[in-house]
């Protein structure tokens, strides 16, 4: 079990990215949450096994059709058992 906090800028508010977060999360058995941030940027956390948690830092370097991702931060951080995933 692995989590990953991820920051991402560009045209992501507005295009759907939280809720096709939450549906590629649901697939691939990654908890966690994702919101939107007054700045404009999306903040999301990625809890499960690596390959889910990859598949999503990976998704997100992208984000859905209508998102164009110019940046993408990611932090490592502790592991704190997280169930589902939610849109805060």
């Amino acid at each position: 079990m692995i989590r990953k906090r991820v920051l991402v800028s560009g045209v992501v508010q507005g295009v759907f990215f939280r809720d096709t977060c939450r549906r590629v999360a649901g697939r691939q058995g990654v908890a966690g949450w994702v919101r939107n941030l007054p700045d404009g940027r999306v903040e999301a956390v990625f809890e499960g096994p690596p390959e889910g948690v990859a598949h999503l830092v990976a998704w997100a370097h992208r984000g859905p059709a209508e998102a164009e991702v110019t940046a993408v931060d990611t932090v490592e951080e502790r592991a704190e058992g997280l169930r589902g995933f939610e849109i805060r």
